[in-house]
Formats: structure tokens, C-alpha cells, sequence
């Protein structure tokens, strides 16, 4: 089982790993109508493994407990939006398409805002992973081995995306290739450090599981909300991040069913 907690916390970096790696095959900039398809494909994607991996099994599991199947959902969600809300405005950041500084003053790098941008999206998907795994260790029947691998193949799909677009634009401003590849690789650490905490916290209180798991579905609406919808429908070619959400929900909706 120890097995599936080492793959399932790589899995999702080596997405990222992947995705900052386009600085060496692409020239130059992601094609705007792909940059809104990749961000709304990222947005559908944690939407859906929101509802699936994590709302749901936390709803179930609770019921299994004897208790009622909303209220860990709905105060775990609700802390899950408040402590990224929290992040945002402690950590000085700045997005890929947006230079608006966000967060306190910082005389910090825009490389360096950019990463940290990243990190704190990264966080909850971490989180999301390790939650998950954490039941299973647990052994609750509403989280199966292929529900963890399906979690994490999700996340690394979407993460793909993100890789790329935190790693061209930091080429394109000047950075070298590699510096800009060990931007994106180094905004995606924190998924498996995220990853690991929870598995080793959650899996010792098997009771808080259900608030844990819908702590980190709460985290990930945050981030849709916040950054990604908004990044994949500014401007034109709006459609496009549209066309992205329906297929990044789809397709996670499809692994977890299958798989989970």
C-alpha cells in the first residue's frame, strides 16, 4: 500500500515536470486560444475532481461514521476557501496574465512572483491527493486504490498545463531555459511536501477525514474561482476556456467513475 502513497504523490509533479519542459520545444509564447483552452481544461478538471474525489467520499464517509453527511462537508469546504483566501493575501505573488502585484509589497523577482503563484495553487491538489490516500490507508470503503490513481492522474493532466504556462512566460521575459524550467519544476514541489503532511496528519485521525477531504475541494474552488475561470475567459477567445472546463470536467468525471 506504502507503494501507492509514493506513486500517488509523484504522479501529479511529474505533470508539472512535463509541462515546464515545453520551454525546450516550443519557441516562443503559448497560442492565446490554447493558453484560454489549457486554463479552462485545468478549471474542469479540479472542478469535477472536487465534486467526485472529494465532496462526495466526504459526505459518505461521515455517513459511514454515524454522523450527518453535510456538515463535515460544508464547514470543511468553507475553511478550505478561507485558508486560501488567507494565502492570497499573506504571500506576495503575481499571476502569468495579469502583472497586478498581489499579496504585501515584495521587491521580489517577477520569476520569483510567478513561482509562488503557482506554489500556492499547487497546494491544495497537493493536499487533495494526500487526503485521499489517507483513506485508503485508513480503509474506507468509499476510497478505493483506482479512486487514488485516478485523483492523481487528473491532477497531473491539469498540472501539465500549469508547468507550461508559469515556465514560456518567464522564457520569453528573459530568463534563460533552464531557469525558467526550474521555475515551473520548483512551483510543483510543494504538491508532494503538501501531499505528504496530510497523509501523515489525516491518517491518524481517521474522524477528521471527511472535514479533511472537503477542506481541500473548498482550497481547489478557490483557486478555479480566484485565478483560473477568470484567466480562461478575460479578453478574447473566451469560448475556448469554455470548450477547456467542459473537457477537463469530462474527462476527470470519466477517470474517477471508471477508476474510482
Amino acid at each position: 500500500m506504502y507503494d501507492i502513497v509514493a506513486i500517488g504523490l509523484l504522479i501529479p509533479f511529474v505533470g508539472t515536470v512535463l509541462g515546464s519542459s515545453m520551454v525546450y520545444l516550443l519557441k516562443d509564447k503559448i497560442n492565446p486560444k490554447v493558453q484560454k483552452l489549457l486554463f479552462g481544461f485545468a478549471s474542469g478538471v479540479m472542478v469535477a475532481a472536487s465534486v467526485w474525489s472529494l465532496l462526495i467520499p466526504s459526505m459518505e464517509m461521515s455517513v459511514e461514521q454515524g454522523g450527518n453527511g453535510w456538515l463535515p462537508a460544508g464547514l470543511g469546504f468553507l475553511l478550505g476557501v478561507g485558508f486560501l483566501l488567507v494565502l492570497d493575501k499573506v504571500v506576495p505573488h503575481e499571476h502569468a496574465l495579469d502583472s497586478k502585484h498581489e499579496g504585501p509589497k515584495s521587491k521580489a523577482s517577477k520569476r520569483t512572483m510567478l513561482t509562488l503563484a503557482v506554489t500556492i495553487h499547487n497546494i491544495p491538489e497537493g493536499m487533495a491527493v494526500g487526503v485521499v490516500l489517507a483513506g485508503a490507508l485508513a480503509g474506507q470503503t468509499t476510497i478505493t486504490t483506482m479512486g487514488v490513481l485516478a485523483l492523481a492522474i487528473g491532477i497531473a493532466l491539469q498540472n501539465f498545463p500549469e508547468g507550461a504556462i508559469i515556465s514560456l512566460p518567464l522564457k520569453t521575459a528573459g530568463n534563460s531555459k533552464h531557469k525558467a524550467f526550474l521555475s515551473g519544476v520548483l512551483s510543483g514541489v510543494v504538491e508532494p511536501i503538501a501531499g505528504l503532511v496530510t497523509v501523515l496528519l489525516a491518517s491518524f485521525v481517521t474522524p477528521i477525514l471527511p472535514y479533511v477531504l472537503s477542506f481541500a475541494a473548498g482550497a481547489m474552488i478557490y483557486v478555479v474561482v480566484e485565478e483560473l475561470i477568470p484567466d480562461s475567459q478575460d479578453g478574447q477567445h473566451s469560448d475556448w476556456g469554455t470548450i477547456g472546463v467542459a473537457l477537463g470536467f469530462v474527462l476527470m468525471m470519466v477517470l474517477d467513475v471508471a477508476l474510482g
